[in-house]
């Protein structure tokens, strides 16, 4: 879009008092911003000017542009036409101190607030800057094309929220995009997040999803949508290598020491080494803490079978967070290699590469932060500073298995403090399993629970585990199970392997394989958003079945995830989104576009 595009004024949103917040913009009161336009919009409006209209450019807002020696743009959420309010998450909102009822009591106001065409008081709209790389190659200046912060939010109890619209319009880092969002990547988006939340995956979360009757272009018209989401930071890797690739060491530092006072501080700063005089270490110890963040994420992801799709640095969170929910997938059947994202035929971002593509992206972390080490950042890291900086990201890979392991112990029940190798002899044998039937991952954990039963029973165990079986049959791929005895092979490692073991902590009788199989229950969900589950809820809402679906997903997805009885009116949704996956739903992929 051409600064010729844009008119010579820009019109600000009018503000309410309407979802009364209280704001503190440290991020941008304490972090250089972009100098084209230094003041915030809405401190250039005289006193009692009430058109909203000041007289700057609405290039200087909107037009792409490299913005140099800042962290952060000013930004205006552009007005969209007729916003309808579709879904407020309950838990959400009490992350930031309202109420679902807060939004539910004035539909019309809570859909202009939360798609950016009314400014709560006291925010003061910005847009990150920040670099990355981009499916392995250095792509330099991106930053939120179409996400717009509204604020950092404290919630009463010293946790603070940095409320973002995402689908908001352009900033200065859309590039070519148009800095829009669609319903169908919003809804998938909304979901994904309290769900991934109620699975106990560190993730940013959501708040409130909006509709408009916006057209969107893209590989053909689509409808638009804001979600509004929430995150303690939405600082990223890429945040810290762009100024490291301008060789800004000054404002890498600046950002690295917010990072580390407003995010670490009980971590890094209160227990700081009494030896570390100069204060390089604790750049050493933030990237210590990351890499512990980030294995114990990407830890749960593979435990619960969640394939990203687009693992770039600049969709890598500083705090360990599952961020930018694009094409990614749950999945179906048990496939290490599968792809969910179809703009990724190498697969380098397949679900078994998660974890090295994780350290792979750490690595261009450590070398902003290692910079900050010495006295002087012009000069090459010391020998005992690339000697820290090793070891941190060595450790990555125990942190990662450590917590791997522990997930994996309890989904099968496992106590930890039986010596035994359960990630060689319990875990990966099922798992080869599950991969050489092509089985239904999530179908084959969550049926795993009803086995310590099955194996005491003291009348049927062997037709109850033959039923079992029998059904997880059901849910591969028969092609599969040609070769060899598959359920002899399945039989043979419950009654072999699986049933000792579970023996030998003390599983001998009844009682004690219905309490583990209840534990169990509470790590393995029964419900997930599989990509098929996701489309079939956007085709409801294309039918026009909005509010009813939305909220009865989210419910599904949140509330009830590891439930197998629900409340009547989740009943039907609940058994077809916990059925077979239908064949029009096998291998879905889904494209960055959104």
């Amino acid at each position: 879009m051409s600064g010729s595009s844009f008119s010579k004024t820009t019109k600000l949103p009018p503000t309410t008092t309407g979802f009364p917040l209280r704001f503190d913009n440290s991020f941008t009161n304490d972090l250089p911003g972009d100098l084209l336009v230094p003041t915030a919009p809405y401190d250039m409006l005289p006193a009692g000017d009430d058109t909203g209209e000041i007289p700057v450019p609405q290039s200087k807002f909107r037009a792409s542009r490299q913005v140099r020696g800042a962290l952060w743009s000013w930004a205006v959420p552009i007005e969209h036409e007729n916003p309808q309010l579709v879904g407020v998450s309950s838990s959400g909102a009490q992350l930031i101190g309202l109420k679902s009822e807060d939004f539910w009591r004035d539909p019309q106001l809570a859909a202009a607030v939360w798609s950016g065409n009314q400014r709560l008081l006291g925010s003061h709209p910005w847009a990150h800057c920040y670099g990355g790389h981009q499916f392995g190659v250095w792509a330099d200046q991106l930053g939120d094309g179409r996400a717009i912060s509204l604020g950092q939010v404290y919630n009463g109890t010293d946790n603070v929220w940095e409320v973002q619209l995402k689908g908001a319009g352009r900033t200065p880092y859309s590039r070519f995009a148009d800095g829009y969002a669609v319903r169908r990547s919003s809804i998938r988006e909304y979901l994904a997040a309290e769900h991934m939340d109620a699975l106990g995956v560190p993730t940013s979360r959501s708040l409130a999803l909006v509709f408009t009757d916006r057209v969107v272009e893209r590989e053909e018209p689509e409808l638009g949508a804001i979600v509004t989401r929430l995150a303690p930071s939405w600082v990223r890797f890429g945040s810290f290598e762009l100024p490291a690739s301008r060789r800004d060491f000054g404002l890498l530092r600046k950002l690295a020491d917010y990072v580390i006072h407003h995010h670490y501080y009980s971590e890094l700063i209160q227990p700081a080494a009494a030896d570390d005089k100069s204060g390089g270490g604790v750049y050493i110890r933030l990237l210590q803490a990351v890499v512990e963040r980030t294995a114990a994420m990407v830890a749960a992801w593979q435990a619960v079978g969640f394939c990203h799709g687009v693992m770039n640095t600049d969709n890598m969170s500083i705090l360990g967070l599952t961020i930018d929910y694009g094409p990614y997938a749950f999945l179906d059947a048990y496939d290490p290699d599968f792809i969910c994202n179809h703009s990724d035929p190498a697969g380098r971002y397949a679900f078994r590469e998660q974890p090295h593509v994780a350290l792979w992206n750490l690595v261009r972390l450590a070398g902003p932060l290692s910079r900050l080490v010495g006295q002087d950042p012009e000069e090459d890291a010391s020998s005992e500073t690339l000697e820290a900086v090793t070891k941190a990201l060595n450790s990555f890979g125990s942190e990662y298995s450590r917590k791997y392991a522990e997930l994996m112990r309890r989904k099968f029940g496992l106590s930890s403090d039986h010596d035994s190798d359960d990630m060689a002899t319990i875990v990966q044998p099922f798992l080869d399993l599950l991969e050489r039937g092509h089985t239904d991952y999530t179908f084959a954990m969550r049926a795993l629970c009803d086995v310590p039963l099955i194996l005491k029973s003291e009348d049927g165990a062997a037709t109850g585990l033959e039923q079992h079986i029998d059904a997880l049959a059901a849910r591969s791929d028969c092609s599969r199970l040609g070769g060899g005895d598959w359920q002899g092979d399945m039989r043979a490692f419950y009654e072999g392997v699986y049933g000792p073991r579970l023996a030998a902590q003390g599983v001998i009788d009844q009682d004690s394989a219905k309490a583990v199989g209840a534990g169990m229950r509470l790590a393995n969900p029964r419900h997930v958003l599989r990509n098929w589950v996701a489309q079939d809820i956007i085709d409801r809402v294309k039918e026009n079945d909005v509010l009813c679906c939305v909220d009865q997903a989210l419910e599904l997805l949140t509330t009830h995830a590891f439930d197998d009885t629900v409340p009547e009116h989740l009943k039907d949704m609940a058994e077809r989104y916990a059925g077979p996956v239908p064949q029009w739903g096998e291998g879905l992929q889904c494209s960055c576009s959104s």
